[in-house]
């Protein structure tokens, strides 16, 4: 029996898958690496919903494709679950608490006043620099191991620096996995089939959905700003490859840069999702909510939220019929490893404009921020506890002078 053709049997309930994901989303802290370590734990080890092999290859495929992996394998376990349901369940729970918060903090944001209140958000915006560069150090440790990856990821630095933009993003990206074709040695797959109840059909309704709304968006844009913004968080999450902080560049072209969201407003946006349980792509419910041109509020979280998260969706439902026959390509692997790398250097880039140059003024910030990345890098402390150092640090500048 083919299990991509013939779906497992269901052995859950939606109201089980919502209330482990709710348990999960209230809890997972440290961003997409750590919340899969919690799901193992809370879903292989504890409830053995699935075998850890299984959980392996799951993994490896969200992680191949872009969008956010561990929403995606939150999305793919609730629908290997109990169907369709549990797939909305495990996110619906999964995303709220974090996504509520920041709403929340858009919210009071712009109320804030004084030097204990701008000193906090100004230590906002400098652990993002500290979280910032520990992502571009792991990333380019595990996806940049040697010199032509090393090469493709300054390649993706240099384009930026002479193109910048959304579109140049792109281009690096799909210059870097042309690359990788090129310089890369194709790896052998590994595991096992990920059986799931997708039908081919569905798979192939599903990937037309996600091209058409990729290339249609931009020209429903000039209808109105409602379009627009749907199309710019589109865009982002359906070019982001590793999920997480990679992210942050994207969605940074389509705000900052536009002249939606002021660069200061980013930054202490991005530093308060840090301290939040849950998927980091919920960011969008903030920059949604303090957009400004409307829809802004409530109604831009969700939609800026909505618009984010459902490429990945569509794009890991139409892969899933068809994973284990397009890995098997010789080629296949390496084009990924070049496109990684691409992402590695696009991240470096973000990280020097817009995180570092709008959160350190003088040296003190940048002291602030040096001793939040041993914090993060030597002593292993989590993010949140970061955070809050952070915070408390910049009330202290604040109020120092």
């Amino acid at each position: 029996m083919d299990p991509m053709t013939n779906p497992p049997p269901q052995q859950g309930r939606v109201g089980e898958v919502f209330g482990v994901f709710l348990k999960l989303g209230l809890t997972s802290f440290g961003g997409p690496v750590a919340h899969l370590g919690y799901f193992r734990e809370e879903l292989v080890t504890r409830r053995a919903w699935l075998s850890d092999r299984a959980y392996a290859d799951l993994v490896a495929l969200c992680q191949f494709l872009p969008g956010p992996a561990s929403s995606q394998v939150g999305f793919a376990l609730g629908l290997m679950r109990a169907g369709w349901g549990g797939a909305l369940a495990a996110f619906t729970a999964f995303t709220l608490p974090s996504a509520l918060l920041l709403l929340a903090f858009a919210l009071t944001a712009q109320t804030i006043s004084g030097p204990i209140g701008t000193g906090a958000l100004q230590g906002l915006k400098i652990v993002a620099v500290a979280i910032v560069a520990q992502a571009v150090w792991g990333m380019a440790r595990s996806l940049c191991p040697d010199r032509a990856r090393a090469a493709i990821a300054l390649g993706a630095v240099a384009i930026l620096a002479f193109f910048p933009g959304a579109l140049a993003m792109v281009a690096a990206i799909l210059l870097g996995a042309g690359a990788g074709a090129l310089v890369c040695r194709p790896a052998a797959p590994t595991g096992g089939p990920v059986a799931m109840p997708v039908r081919p059909r569905l798979a192939l309704w599903a990937l037309g959905l996600f091209v058409l709304l990729l290339l249609g968006l931009p020209f429903l844009a000039a209808a109105g700003q409602g379009f627009a913004v749907f199309d710019a968080f589109y865009r982002a999450g359906a070019l982001v490859f590793g999920g997480g902080h990679v992210v942050l560049p994207l969605l940074q072209a389509e705000t900052v840069a536009t002249g939606w969201v002021a660069p200061d407003a980013f930054l202490a946006g991005y530093g308060a999702a840090q301290a939040v349980p849950g998927p980091l792509f919920t960011f969008a419910a903030y920059l949604g909510a303090v957009l400004g041109p409307e829809p802004n509020g409530p109604l831009g979280a969700a939609l800026a939220l909505a618009a984010l998260f459902l490429p990945g969706f569509l794009i890991l439902v139409g892969v899933l019929p068809f994973w284990d026959r397009f890995r098997a390509l010789p080629r296949a692997q390496a084009l990924m490893q070049g496109a990684n790398a691409a992402v590695v250097g696009i991240l470096g880039a973000a990280l020097y404009d817009p995180v570092f140059t709008s959160a350190i003024h003088d040296l003190r910030d940048f002291a602030l921020a040096l001793a939040c990345f041993v914090l993060l890098m030597l002593w292993k402390a989590p993010p949140w506890a970061v955070v809050l150092v952070s915070a408390l640090g910049g009330i202290g500048l604040a109020l120092i002078g």
